[in-house]
């Protein structure tokens, strides 16, 4: 018998319930290459939690690997924190993630640690903030973030309010690693033992939450003004639509325009294929409410509401969506320029991006004398230079080309919240100069050049996927192309070499040609994916993506 049905048969023999038995019977019976795919590996507890697509067996997100994980978080909290523990718990709309946050809840209680949960769905930067906000010692929130509905993942923060990063995520990615049967799970409270409280929390966090996000507001005569914008707001199903309309109306925006549909929280995301505020067919149902209502911007959260995607009415009328990099260049630029307007910027304020966004950020940085760290995939790490510098430095903002922006240091992690706010805040301030969205972005090119990026991935599922994406990265290892896009190769820098880049240890290559181009290779760390990042400067910028979508995607 292979190992991956040995396992299953493990499941079938042990304590388990009857319908997950029944579901492993059924995989055994129809269903081989599910079977394998669903019990050849274990579902890793990587550095920032799981995430894979729900249902039975080893390889999938389930109340088990679900309990197993909260067990050896419970399991690092009780060996390595002194005094009295607690976790901060939320979860999004997805199918299961109230389940998955209870057991978690119950789980922690169960090991003698105080659980602050949630009453409904909140957004990941909430309980990034309610962290903080408790003085908790970790949280977790039950959610796949964009990805498809088939999935479902668990993110752990600490109590800076950031995701877990060195050394504390590879100890706790041990601890998990040392459960090894749902045995050892405390699902029920021990006998000679009183659980901890599990605290319900609500409104009184809501209250707080979006009382300080909404403080960060730069231009209030600008918002009042232009207060009529018409802004169409779609939550794609997920949970943003339990706090954006409220905090753009509590800085002045009351002309909020929404997409009914898609305003009720639902697993299934049944009127999208993909959840994702990337993909243009997310936003087509509120771009079709724009033009129906003359609105002029369109907001989009994905299912946590931690990410933010815009379109815009460009120089014809016409509604284009906008790619993160294209927002958070003339974000930051706004930002900097009204910080810089209001006297708020010196030598100890900084910004943050990572190392596939634009590079457009580093030099609107430079325009404006402020520092910009440079820092790997993932805001975690951008929370991680925040929590370095707290008390020597003042964040201003930071972003990721993947839609994700935070300002100020309120939230330790994106939040579409904040982003939405200062989005619309920024078309305020634009009206006052004459400008729309999409001419400020054009100013912004003027003034520092054109930059163009383009992210295209490669979908490999499965154990073959896996193992193919392997093949494609030691094959630009040992290979790497001699030029990109007719540009002679003169760096490469390869991520998984911490003593040379001073970044952690991180599968990711970047070539970077003579012209100033760069492409960026990484396998995605939540989805069967192999993403390419193209960057390209200059007038020629747009044909030169396309000469390098054609040399790397084959």
């Amino acid at each position: 018998m292979s190992d991956y049905k040995q396992t299953a048969q493990s499941w079938l023999e042990g304590n388990f319930d009857a319908e997950t038995k029944a579901e492993v019977k059924n995989l055994m019976e129809t269903d081989l290459t599910a079977l394998e795919d669903a019990f050849y590996r274990n579902l890793e507890f990587g550095t920032g939690g799981l995430r894979g697509v729900m249902g039975v067996g080893t390889n999938r997100m389930n109340k088990y690997t679900v309990g197993m994980a909260t067990q050896g978080l419970a399991n690092y909290i009780k060996a390595n924190v002194e005094g009295a523990a607690s976790v901060c718990i939320s979860h999004d709309s997805r199918n299961n993630s109230r389940l998955f946050a209870e057991i978690s809840a119950k789980v922690l209680s169960n090991n003698g640690i105080k659980v602050y949960l949630f009453e409904d769905l909140r957004p990941t930067p909430e309980l990034s903030y309610s962290i903080r906000l408790k003085k908790a010692t970790a949280g977790i929130m039950v959610t796949a973030s964009h990805n498809p509905k088939e999935y479902n993942g668990y993110k752990v923060f600490w109590s800076d309010g950031g995701q877990i990063t060195a050394p504390v995520d590879k100890d706790i990615v041990g601890e998990v690693g040392k459960i090894t049967d749902p045995a050892d799970v405390r699902f029920e409270p021990a006998a000679d033992t009183q659980p901890a409280p599990i605290e319900i929390m609500g409104e009184e966090v809501d209250a707080c939450y979006l009382r300080d996000i909404t403080s960060l507001a730069l231009s209030p005569d600008a918002v009042k003004k232009h207060q009529d914008l018409k802004i169409v707001y779609t939550p794609l199903h997920g949970c943003g639509v339990k706090l954006m309309p409220r905090a753009l109306g509590m800085i002045g925006f009351h002309n909020i325009i929404h997409v009914p549909e898609q305003d009720i929280p639902d697993g299934n995301f049944p009127t999208v294929a993909s959840p994702n505020p990337e993909e243009p067919a997310a936003m087509a149902m509120a771009l079709k409410k724009a033009d129906e209502t003359g609105a002029d911007l369109v907001l989009a959260t994905d299912p946590d509401a931690d990410r933010l995607g815009i379109a815009v009415r460009d120089n014809d009328g016409k509604m284009v969506q906008l790619t993160g990099n294209q927002t958070w260049s003339f974000l930051t630029y706004y930002v900097l320029t009204r910080w810089k307007e209001l006297g708020k910027l010196d030598s100890t304020k900084y910004c943050v991006k990572t190392i596939v966004t634009t590079e457009l950020i580093a030099a609107i940085c430079k325009d404006f004398g402020v520092k910009c760290y440079n820092v790997l995939t993932g805001f975690k790490y951008i929370a991680e230079v925040v929590k370095l510098n707290q008390g020597k430095g003042e964040f201003i903002c930071g972003g990721e080309e993947s839609y994700g922006f935070n300002l100020g240091e309120f939230v330790r992690d994106k939040c579409a919240q904040v982003a939405g706010i200062m989005v619309a805040e920024c078309a305020a301030w634009a009206a006052e100069q004459g400008l729309t969205l999409y001419q400020l972005l054009q100013k912004v090119y003027e003034k520092y050049g054109l930059y163009v990026e383009k992210m295209v991935y490669i979908v490999r599922k499965g154990k073959t996927g896996a193992e193919e994406i392997q093949k494609i990265m030691a094959d630009y290892r040992a290979c790497p192309p001699e030029t990109i896009a007719g540009s002679p190769l003169v760096k490469v820098i390869d991520y998984n070499q911490p003593e040379k880049t001073g970044l952690p240890k991180s599968n990711v290559l970047q070539f970077f040609n003579a012209a100033g181009d760069v492409v960026t290779v990484r396998p995605s760390g939540t989805e069967p994916k192999i993403k390419f990042y193209f960057g390209a400067r200059g007038a020629d910028a747009p044909s030169k993506i396309e000469a390098l979508k054609a040399q790397f995607i084959k």
